[in-house]
């Protein structure tokens, strides 16, 4: 009796693949600026949030601690970002955009806004209302 059980038809598996797609689809419309999807997601978070402890980056990103710190360090060597003690507790680290990651946030989210669409053109407007809807639900926490 063969195994029910088809890994690439699970929802992680095509989460990942339509993941994989849309990260595709970021570097080759992203333009010069070197950027990662995960990179500008960073950004954006500091211009949404202001300046923000690493603690605060993780909740607005989703990404974890580990890779936020990467994501900071390769950042800053941009001089894309500042890092500053925090006034009310010295061991941690106060992350802002400097002015030149203010502009390339500015310059890159209509390239952004584009490349969602890419990443969307398989579908028709309802789908894509759909998808979007199914994924906010998805990853609302009904415990809370």
């Amino acid at each position: 009796m063969p195994d029910s059980y088809v890994f690439s038809e699970q929802v992680g598996h095509l989460l990942r693949k339509a993941y994989q797609r849309h990260l595709a689809i970021f570097q080759q419309n992203v333009g010069d600026s070197q950027l990662t999807a995960v990179q500008f997601v960073t950004l954006c978070a500091l211009r949404d949030h202001g300046a923000s402890s690493l603690t605060e980056l993780v909740k607005a990103t989703a990404v974890d601690q580990a890779t936020i710190r990467g994501i900071v360090e390769r950042l800053k060597a941009k001089a894309l970002i500042s890092l500053e003690p925090d006034p009310q507790d010295k061991r941690k680290v106060v992350v802002d955009l400097s002015p030149e990651g203010a502009a390339l946030v500015a310059q890159t989210t209509p390239r952004a806004a584009q490349i969602s669409e890419l990443t969307m053109s398989n579908l028709n407007p309802a789908e894509r209302v759909a998808v979007l809807f199914l994924l906010r639900k998805m990853i609302d926490d009904p415990q809370q």
